[in-house]
């Protein structure tokens, strides 16, 4: 592949992680064997929008143009991707980047046998506390660029390991340093201070956390799972975000059946994540939301699959071809977190849903493309199309197959993200 004059980041005094002001001028990326744009009905059709032989032109940081090489125009630069395949870059919907310490002794312990219980997550709410600031940025700036390296362009980052209004606030402050999608999760579990007063804790949530936290934050989440919030304390601490302004996000049914993916629903989510343990109410409930995503992708609730969790955990992988043969919208993210899911790579994550989640490598890279650009509401990632954020990848590959064909091995060749190479 050559490249002429391609913008870079590395010179960029806030570095290569942080979020990137689109590139000037125009960029066009040529002889590109198999193109996959996420829109349906164009190309060889199906929902990846095959095309071959194609070029993408980029100004400003959009996606100007797409189609075939032969046709197209002049740029100020180029980039020559001699004929492998060309994909919108990943959209992670659901990581857990600020943080302190890891917990490699907890996946030993699970690798010998112990069961997962998601009371871990305290030991890391411990060492985030007493960490200063420049430390999680740190964590974050780091996992943030393992992502970008792998080809994520976009990615949501959660609070939660805090638990106290000023740790809440920073974290979400941290992570609004790298992205715009941040989430608030005071309510991850409840912390060992407030372990006799529950309802003392989701006061504190609702009230001065929730105040502290909304100016940072565009969505809120709850673990709504058994030794975590039940589905009252849940829906109510989901309905203060609401009443602020925050888009809805639920952990749910990740640990055993439970009530969270049909709060989510109850409450328009734009997510239910894990969804490992599901009842067929369950599956209809979220297929009752799925709706064209031109004509009303805000009613739709995308039940998002984090196979990651499942590696880690030795646990049961969700059964996303029941989900996806129901007609529900599926995503797949990484769950980034130092305890149940220590992995920033969505290439992982695809070899995972095929090998064991019945899913075809088309249904695992649309649902880690344009699949977690709807559980994040957004129409400008995760897909290439006029108009679209210029963020794609080039692989060592002539073929998106390729993800899953060769599980482990470093694929991604090149990354744009807003036009620029980080």
């Amino acid at each position: 592949m050559t490249t002429d004059l391609f913008p870079t980041a590395a010179a960029r005094p806030d570095g290569p992680t942080r979020r990137l002001p689109p590139a000037t001028g125009s960029l066009l990326v040529t002889n590109i064997g198999e193109l996959v744009t996420n829109v349906a009905g164009t190309g060889e059709g199906g929902p990846l929008g095959l095309r071959r032989n194609a070029a993408v032109l980029v100004e400003d940081g959009q996606v100007a143009w797409v189609g075939p090489a032969r046709d197209a125009p002049a740029a100020d630069r180029r980039i020559d991707a001699d004929g492998a395949a060309v994909l919108p870059g990943f959209v992670d919907s659901h990581a857990h980047l600020v943080f302190a310490g890891d917990r490699a002794a907890e996946f030993a312990a699970r690798m010998a046998g112990q069961p997962y219980t998601g009371g871990g997550i305290r030991t890391t709410v411990g060492a985030t506390r007493a960490a200063p600031d420049d430390e999680l940025r740190a964590t974050v700036a780091r996992l943030r660029g393992e992502a970008l390296r792998q080809g994520t362009t976009t990615i949501e980052i959660k609070s939660g390991y805090g638990l106290t209004v000023a740790d809440e606030a920073r974290s979400l402050r941290i992570a609004a340093e790298f992205t715009e999608d941040t989430t608030f999760l005071g309510a991850h579990v409840v912390p060992a201070e407030y372990a006799d007063r529950p309802d003392d804790y989701v006061g504190m949530v609702c009230g001065p956390m929730l105040a502290a936290a909304a100016p940072y934050a565009r969505w809120i989440d709850v673990f709504c799972e058994r030794g975590a919030f039940d589905v009252d304390h849940a829906r109510a601490i989901l309905a203060c975000g609401q009443a602020v302004g925050l888009g809805v996000r639920v952990h749910a049914n990740q640990l055993g059946p439970g009530p969270g993916v049909q709060l989510g629903v109850e409450l328009g989510a734009a997510s239910v994540d894990h969804c490992t343990h599901l009842s067929d109410a369950d599956v209809d409930a979220l297929a009752s939301t799925t709706t064209d995503w031109v004509s009303g992708p805000e009613t739709t609730t995308v039940a998002t699959l984090l196979p990651g969790a499942e590696f880690s955990t030795r646990s049961p992988y969700p059964d996303a071809r029941r989900l996806l043969d129901a007609g529900v919208t599926v995503a797949l993210a990484t769950d980034c977190n130092p305890g149940s899911s220590y992995t920033s790579s969505m290439p992982f994550c695809v070899a995972l849903a095929v090998r064991e989640m019945r899913m075809t490598p088309a249904e695992a890279v649309w649902a880690a493309t344009a699949g977690g650009a709807r559980a994040l509401r957004r129409d400008d990632v995760g897909v290439l199309r006029p108009g679209a954020r210029a963020d794609l990848i080039v692989l060592d590959a002539p073929s998106h197959l390729h993800l899953a064909y060769r599980p482990g091995v470093p694929l991604i060749r090149q990354v744009l993200h807003n036009g620029v190479m980080p």
